[in-house]
């Protein structure tokens, strides 16, 4: 890195954020996951790494907050074509059950198409679990970045393993703890379910900006009062109202959580305005500073950010307006800061 200069304009040909590293002198590596097979509102979140891919390279790699995060070494791994075919035969599956309005019992056809949806959602989900699980051997940071928010659930896995008892911070407009959702049991509607009950691992899920779910994901939140504590949108607007400081509920949110945190960021967890072109935009939600101040908190905790994700970023229908990318690559960017921040 001798010869770069963090001032100058970024080349076309450079990495995430205009860095020359490679995988190899990178402490920080991202697994990009182009997949969104099971998005059924507004698909388009697959073509999210590229574009943040694109957008990193207009954001200023010094950071008030977190100092320079450049100089540990930020790499993304190019696209595996077979995520993306993946998505594409996956897609095809999906969008049978979508357009049917989900799964009936007189159509045998929709639920061999979800049969294969869910197939090749665990292929997605062995792949980010074996990079992951091979990054960590190479004691690099892992953050993936999707996708739709089913795209971590490898990675979620993997960082449990080795590390055991984490904690996951779940920022999202969504609960994420459908049981299965249009008969896809990997949807990105359940991502926090799987976690739940299929990684043993993860002691801890800690919700916030949470504003859109069922009845169910909310009954399964109050008969998990040990493993899920969920702060919800409304509560904390209404705890806001009543006089209460945002830097106040920010230390108690980081309070509930364990010691080794993995940071799991859905893009609609801000307000709209922030990303309108997500999969699920819902009104109320983070401002970006809100979102900084929570992990800016965390990291006065003394938690230590064991792994992140960053989801549901998506370009304009038409790819000509890059807001989306623009705020994501540099909450992305943030994310990573506070990771590598050492304790205060």
């Amino acid at each position: 890195m001798s010869a770069f200069d963090p001032n100058a304009a970024a080349s076309e040909d450079s990495g995430i954020y205009g860095l020359p590293n490679t995988e190899k002198d990178s402490q920080v590596v991202l697994i990009p996951v182009p997949f969104d097979a099971t998005t059924s509102y507004r698909p388009g979140t697959a073509k999210g790494p590229k574009a943040i891919l694109k957008a990193s390279k207009q954001v200023d790699l010094f950071d008030l907050d977190t100092g320079k995060p450049y100089e540990a070494g930020i790499f993304m791994l190019p696209e595996d074509a077979k995520v993306a075919e993946w998505n594409k035969i996956a897609r095809v599956h999906a969008e049978r059950v979508i357009e049917a309005g989900g799964l009936q019992d007189e159509r045998p056809d929709l639920a061999m198409a979800a049969i294969e949806t869910n197939r090749y959602s665990e292929l997605v989900n062995d792949y980010v679990y074996a990079q992951t699980k091979r990054l960590l051997g190479l004691k690099k940071l892992v953050g993936v970045v999707g996708g739709d928010h089913a795209s971590p659930f490898g990675a979620i896995k993997a960082v449990a393993e080795a590390h055991g008892g984490i904690g996951v911070l779940h920022l999202d407009a969504h609960a994420d703890l459908r049981m299965a959702y249009e008969g896809f049991v990997w949807s990105h509607a359940s991502i926090m379910h799987n976690v739940c009950e299929h990684i043993p691992d993860v002691g801890k899920l800690v919700q916030v900006g949470i504003r859109d779910f069922g009845e169910q994901e909310y009954e399964y939140i109050r008969a998990n009062p040990e493993r899920v504590r969920t702060f919800f949108d409304a509560e904390l607007k209404a705890r806001l109202d009543g006089g209460e400081s945002w830097a106040r509920l920010c230390r108690e949110i980081a309070e509930t959580l364990p010691q080794k945190v993995f940071l799991s960021f859905d893009i609609d967890g801000l307000e709209p305005a922030l990303c309108p072109s997500t999969g699920t935009p819902v009104p109320g939600g983070l401002r970006f500073h809100e979102a900084v101040a929570l992990l800016r908190a965390v990291h006065a905790a003394k938690k230590t950010i064991v792994g992140l994700d960053l989801n549901e970023v998506a370009p304009s229908p038409d790819g000509k307006d890059e807001w989306d990318a623009n705020v994501g690559a540099r909450l992305l960017y943030k994310m990573i800061g506070f990771a590598l921040k050492a304790p205060a």
